[in-house]
């Protein structure tokens, strides 16, 4: 049984706490928030036999082996270097954190004390991109070629630090954008260059509780990304869409057909070249982020080799900062760096 030390209540929380409670050997044992009273109401909502408010003393119980980190981004580094030096295995939310600086003084410390850190890439994990991977594999659709990739929500209305540019930069790119960054460098490996613009179409936002805040992080962005197999890929981002997509969407195209994800048509549509019709592979429908939380505890309990995302977390913050370093410069063609 895995003990883990749950870090955060927000909206995320309920896709974790969900998940975890469909795995026989996973055991959330205590919730920690900034305020300790709503920590335990909040833990005692879930069935978790505690809250509070104190970090330190979550993580040095004995019972505990893993925390899960779903705080501001910009607490990510703090929380989880003090993981790493209780020796706690980590799964943190996306972004990682809020530089490629940040993500590298992470993993830095994360190996030199032998713990697992992974980051939470919730859509890698969804059956239409397991069965689109597989489909690649076989060479359904021939050689890839290029793809189109979209993530687009109504924007965050619950939090203003989502907008302010001391609490996390990047805005529309690092908190939704780098979901499609990992889907397209998981299908086609590296981004060598791009070129990119950002804009804030939207300068002020109302949010649930009233308040009204300046927008200090790019709302909306578009890149062009050259991959090193020489695939090409374009990927819009939005923070201001009513409706939005569902997750996100996709196209791949390839020299013998098209395969298509999370569109109008439904989850996933295969196109061979030659044939007369749209193919709707059958997919399995576990529980929402099961297949997540189950790899990365079989990844804890040697079931299987840990993954690698946080490494996946760095090349996305990477790609990141290509982005605004050529909308900076109006567009202009930027190499990204690899990590």
């Amino acid at each position: 049984m895995i003990g883990i030390a749950f870090v955060g209540a927000g909206s995320i929380a309920a896709y974790h706490l969900d998940a975890l409670a469909t795995l026989p050997d996973a055991d959330v044992r205590i919730v920690v928030g900034r305020d300790a009273a709503k920590a335990a109401a909040f833990a005692a909502q879930r069935g978790i036999p505690a809250g509070t408010d104190d970090l330190d003393a979550a993580l040095a119980r004995t019972d505990i082996d893993a925390i899960v980190v779903a705080s501001p981004d910009d607490t990510h580094e703090a929380i989880c270097l003090k993981a790493t030096a209780a020796g706690k295995a980590i799964l943190v939310q996306k972004p990682m954190a809020p530089d490629a600086a940040a993500c590298r003084r992470m993993i830095a410390a994360a190996q030199a004390a032998n713990v697992d850190l992974q980051v939470s890439f919730m859509h890698r994990y969804f059956e239409e991109f397991a069965a689109a991977r597989e489909l690649l594999a076989a060479g359904a659709i021939g050689t890839p070629t290029s793809a189109r990739m979209r993530n687009a929500t109504p924007g965050p209305d619950w939090g203003d630090w989502f907008f302010k540019k001391t609490r996390v930069g990047g805005g529309v790119v690092l908190q939704l954008g780098v979901h499609g960054i990992d889907l397209l460098t998981q299908l086609f490996g590296p981004v060598a260059s791009l070129n990119a613009t950002t804009a804030i179409l939207r300068p002020e936002r109302l949010l649930a509780d009233g308040r009204v805040v300046t927008v200090e992080n790019p709302d909306s962005a578009w890149a062009i990304y050259r991959f090193a197999n020489g695939v090409a890929a374009s990927h819009d981002m939005s923070m201001i869409e009513a409706a939005g997509t569902d997750r996100f969407g996709m196209e791949i195209y390839g020299t013998d057909g098209t395969i298509q994800l999370r569109g109008v048509a439904g989850p996933l549509r295969l196109r061979r070249k030659g044939a007369s019709a749209w193919e709707t592979p059958a997919l399995p429908t576990p529980p929402m982020g099961h297949r997540h939380h189950r790899r990365w505890l079989d990844g804890l309990t040697g079931a299987r080799p840990p993954e690698t995302t946080a490494l996946d977390a760095l090349a996305g913050l990477l790609i990141a900062e290509a982005i605004e370093r050529s909308a900076a410069t109006g567009g202009g063609a930027c190499e990204v760096e690899q990590p």
